[in-house]
């Protein structure tokens, strides 16, 4: 195989590590990280984004954006989350997520909290305990109480 000239239409490049950092995913959809926040990084309050974040450290509070949130093995997440899509990739969450796509969790995670989007998938090996909801957003937030 030819690697020498990787824009070329005929085979599909490798994976190589770090190619969440750049480049393309399946689809030709961009993988492009706009924020990171790393291992032994510890944050609290709100973040609002557009495009595509990866958490690896401590975030506690507020999550929104209209892109992807990636939860990296090792992160601790709890608060809110409403985002497009939600991918949880080894991290512990305990949160509400809403996504406005998707919600993916995969092995190892561990999920408390409720999740609510048209899509859900988990992964066989996640440990995941709350509620689970799969249907369209309704509203940006849940609904009040009837009084």
């Amino acid at each position: 195989m030819d690697s020498s000239n990787p824009g070329d239409k005929g085979d599909a490049p490798r994976p190589t590590p770090g190619a969440a950092r750049g480049g393309t995913g399946a689809g030709g959809r961009p993988l492009e990280i706009n924020a990171l926040l790393g291992r032994g990084t510890h944050f609290e309050g709100k973040l609002y984004f557009d495009g595509r974040v990866r958490i690896d450290g401590s975030f506690r509070g507020e999550i929104e954006g209209d892109g992807v949130l990636v939860v990296g093995e090792g992160a601790v997440v709890s608060g809110t989350i409403h985002v497009a899509t939600c991918i949880v990739s080894g991290g512990e969450v305990d949160a509400h997520v809403r996504a406005k796509d998707a919600i993916e969790l995969y092995a190892p995670s561990k999920v408390t909290g409720s999740l609510h989007a048209p899509a859900i998938f988990i992964d066989r090996g996640v440990a995941f305990d709350g509620t689970c909801k799969m249907a369209p957003l309704d509203d940006p937030a849940p609904p009040a109480p009837a009084a």
